[in-house]
């Protein structure tokens, strides 16, 4: 993409945003990152700290996570495995696309966190509704971890009771509510608590390895099955013509790493497009190579019978997939803390520049509204958690919203990046990215109303 000249940050300073307000709100940034500040000379200089191998590392960190559990899911909604496969591939050109856009739009608009870049290429509307979206996108991903912590939870104390899982609920100390509860207060309030998550990043690699082992354990259960592991039906099409894209809010929720990407992209050593472009392409790809994985053994072991979370498909007592629920339950509790600081810094940011307060101003009064935010996002999400069990409802709604953090928003700010160039003619390149572009938002837009309709009228409403 060629940088043309002109005015990218055009009308977003009407809001009265400040570098303070933008600082406090550096969101979904990877605890392994370290960046200098937007306005330091060496910006673009080749003095980020971060090499192309790393960046790699960090956008795989990013990318894999908890939600490879749901693709054995996708696949049997998707209608097998041509069709699942089929559907990555064709997304995976968008989603690249999208990282790329939202480096190019990064460099031109010389902002370095997602929401940064779109208020300032796209404008305040777009801006507000960006901050808005992952502020819901980081609360609805908390309950979908603390489900997760809830089902692994419900199996290993199964094994444990040596107890069928129908009767380990009947203790009040293995009731699923209680297990959540005691885990979540002892646990995940005290690391959501403090200021800052850079002691986050070495639980962040151990949790990397662990989504790594519960792959190979589903692949080798698959290659090696328990003889009580049958399939019930192994479909080979989709049931409806819907139903593929019913599948789509768990790609996007797997893939999604765009928030997270632009300050990586910053903190490279060299943080050209072309590079990013190659370091997202691998990435991606080893990416796609341990869903895909997941997704065809999970499936094929289970058929259409897997469960949303396809660890829950696999008996209790079983030693080598009760240690990669372990893993799991450990890397969604380093997780959402991750998370909770994010949303956290978008309502601060929010905050800080609807009531025109500066940091210098507010940090007598900060600690205590820390405080406020955190026990009532903690008790929401761990109240909606113990009262939606199912953790397949959760995932059909963020994905959409990871369906617009993936599509729409990128899709708008190449739009918005090529109108503001200055050109005495339009190039046939120039209206193919434009076209490129309108094409993003339009498909992201159908994604996430088809997704949440039927989230709203079919699974919330069942």
């Amino acid at each position: 993409m060629a940088q043309g000249t002109g005015s990218i940050n055009s009308d977003y300073k009407d809001w009265e945003w400040s570098d303070d307000a933008g600082e406090r709100a550096r969101l979904l940034q990877s605890p392994s990152v370290e960046t200098v500040p937007k306005n330091s000379e060496s910006q673009g200089n080749g003095l980020g700290a971060t090499s192309a191998l790393g960046a790699v590392f960090i956008v795989v960190n990013a990318a894999l996570g908890a939600g490879l559990l749901n693709f054995p899911a996708a696949f049997s909604m998707a209608g097998g495995v041509a069709a699942g496969i089929t559907l990555q591939m064709c997304m995976l050109i968008f989603i690249i696309g999208g990282l790329v856009i939202l480096a190019y739009c990064s460099q031109a608009s010389n902002e370095r966190t997602y929401q940064e870049v779109v208020w300032a290429v796209c404008g305040k509307v777009p801006g507000v509704l960006c901050e808005v979206a992952i502020a819901v996108y980081t609360f609805g991903t908390c309950i979908a971890f603390l489900i997760i912590i809830g089902d692994q939870q419900d199996k290993i104390i199964a094994a444990l009771v040596k107890e069928p899982e129908e009767v380990g609920s009947s203790r009040w100390y293995t009731d699923r509510k209680f297990t959540i509860s005691i885990t979540a207060f002892l646990l995940i309030l005290p690391l959501s608590i403090p200021k800052e998550i850079g002691f986050q990043k070495y639980a962040s690699s151990l949790s990397v390895i662990g989504t790594w082992y519960v792959t190979a354990v589903i692949i080798i259960k698959y290659i090696w099955p328990d003889k009580e592991l049958v399939p019930v039906e192994i479909p080979t099409s989709p049931s409806t013509w819907t139903a593929v894209f019913n599948a789509m809010p768990t790609i996007c929720f797997g893939f999604q790493c765009h928030v997270s990407s632009v300050p990586v992209f910053n903190s490279m050593k060299q943080p050209q497009v072309k590079t990013w472009g190659a370091v997202v392409t691998a990435a991606m790809v080893i990416a796609l190579f341990v869903y895909t994985g997941t997704g065809i053994c999970g499936f094929l072991t289970f058929g259409a019978g897997v469960e949303q979370d396809v660890l829950m498909s696999y008996p209790s007592n079983d030693i080598p997939v009760a240690l990669a629920r372990a893993f799991i339950i450990l890397c969604v509790l380093t997780s959402y803390p991750i998370l909770h600081f994010c949303g956290r810094a978008v309502l601060e940011g929010l905050w800080l520049r609807y009531t025109g307060v500066t940091v210098e101003e507010d940090v007598v009064r900060e600690r205590r509204r820390r405080l406020l935010q955190t026990i009532s996002w903690f008790l929401l999400t761990l109240l909606l958690a113990l009262f939606i069990p199912d953790i397949g409802k959760v995932i059909s709604v963020i994905g959409g919203l990871a369906a617009c953090f993936i599509f729409v928003f990128p899709g708008l700010c190449l739009i918005q990046a090529k109108l503001s160039e200055i050109q005495e003619t339009r190039a046939i390149s120039w209206w193919a990215q434009v076209c490129y572009g309108v094409f993003m938002v339009t498909l992201g837009a159908f994604i996430f109303g088809q997704t949440t309709a039927n989230a709203i009228f079919v699974d919330l409403t069942a």
